[in-house]
């Protein structure tokens, strides 16, 4: 019998086999002949990917980030809810259990005034971090700001402020914060984290100022320039895009040294005072027990160093991720 003749139908397709016959193809496999693939191998619907997007491609395949970023989720977890893992209060204390080691309900002893070291070392997290974040925030924000204004105007505003910051650079941070915090008796965060950024601005001023130098150099932020763009719009929409990355690399670095900075602050007692809590106030206060009660010295330099060390990881990570020059 002749062959009935198939009903037309729009998703279906006919292609040639090369030898004379014909195969009929669904509408994808049609869409694929009609775009091959190229030269490389690479589909036409493979899109190149992005710096930030290439970034994030290789930060989920790097376990130094991942160990890292899972360390700084749990300790931005507990700071935010310090009683998820900490039922008592850090203010807390018996004397007559001062210097007394581990016991059921405080694994890691009590310090020289009886209070539970654990339930301080908790506690603790929330002043370090949100010391490190916030302080960052601010010198991310001022010097990126002063920064990039300074490279792309260039001129006398960029001289002066380059002499602005060799003279920041000049001042030793810990002989600074001994002058400064020493005459301020405010018990909170602020007047440290204030400190922080008014000494932390100029290094990222510095590589904020030499980034948009460069980026203000390349052909598209020309191109656009002669297409009549603002200074606003080459600033927000083509230089500050491809700037922003080594701003982002140190800032994340120097947040593990902010959060180092302030316990060294309290340590030295011109940070954070009693009755706040405190992994300095902490150290400084375990130190002249250290014999006889090393527990209480132990767990808070501990906690700091896994943080401060977090951080670093981290901003190496992120480091390696958004250098292209390292891959």
């Amino acid at each position: 019998m002749p062959d009935q003749q198939q009903p037309y139908e729009p998703e279906r397709a006919v292609a040639g086999t090369g030898m004379g016959g014909t195969m009929d193809l669904g509408a994808s496999e049609a869409i694929t002949l009609e775009q091959p693939p190229g030269p490389d191998g690479a589909r036409p619907e493979d899109k190149p990917r992005s710096l930030w997007s290439d970034a994030w491609h290789d930060l989920r395949r790097n376990p130094v980030f991942i160990i890292s970023a899972l360390v700084i989720l749990f300790l931005v977890v507990i700071s935010i809810r310090p009683s998820l893992i900490a039922s008592g209060s850090p203010l807390t204390c018996d004397l007559a259990k001062a210097q007394e080691g581990s016991q059921a309900g405080h694994p890691f002893g009590f310090n020289g005034q009886g209070c539970d070291v654990y339930t301080r070392t908790v506690y603790g997290a929330r002043t370090s971090v949100a010391v490190g974040v916030l302080a960052t925030l601010g010198v991310a924000v001022l010097g990126s700001v002063l920064g990039g204004l300074a490279g792309f105007f260039g001129g006398v505003g960029d001289s002066i402020l380059s002499r602005i910051t060799d003279v920041f650079f000049a001042i030793p941070v810990v002989l600074g914060g001994l002058v400064l915090l020493s005459v301020i008796t405010s018990n909170t965060v602020w007047p440290v984290i204030g400190f922080i950024v008014l000494l932390g601005w100029p290094q990222i001023s510095r590589i904020a100022r030499g980034s948009v130098i460069t980026a203000k150099q390349n052909d598209y932020v020309q191109a656009a320039r002669a297409l009549g763009a603002s200074n606003s719009r080459l600033l927000l929409r083509h230089i500050a895009p491809n700037a922003v990355a080594p701003v982002i690399v140190v800032a994340t670095i120097a947040l593990g040294t902010y959060i180092s900075l302030e316990a060294t602050l309290s340590f030295l007692g011109v940070g954070l005072k009693p009755p706040s809590v405190s992994w300095g106030i902490d150290i400084s206060a375990a130190a002249p027990y250290v014999r006889n009660a090393p527990h209480a010295l132990l767990w808070p330099s501990g906690a700091l160093a896994i943080t401060v060390l977090a951080f670093i990881m981290l901003g190496d990570a992120v480091r390696d991720a958004l250098d292209p020059k390292l891959r």
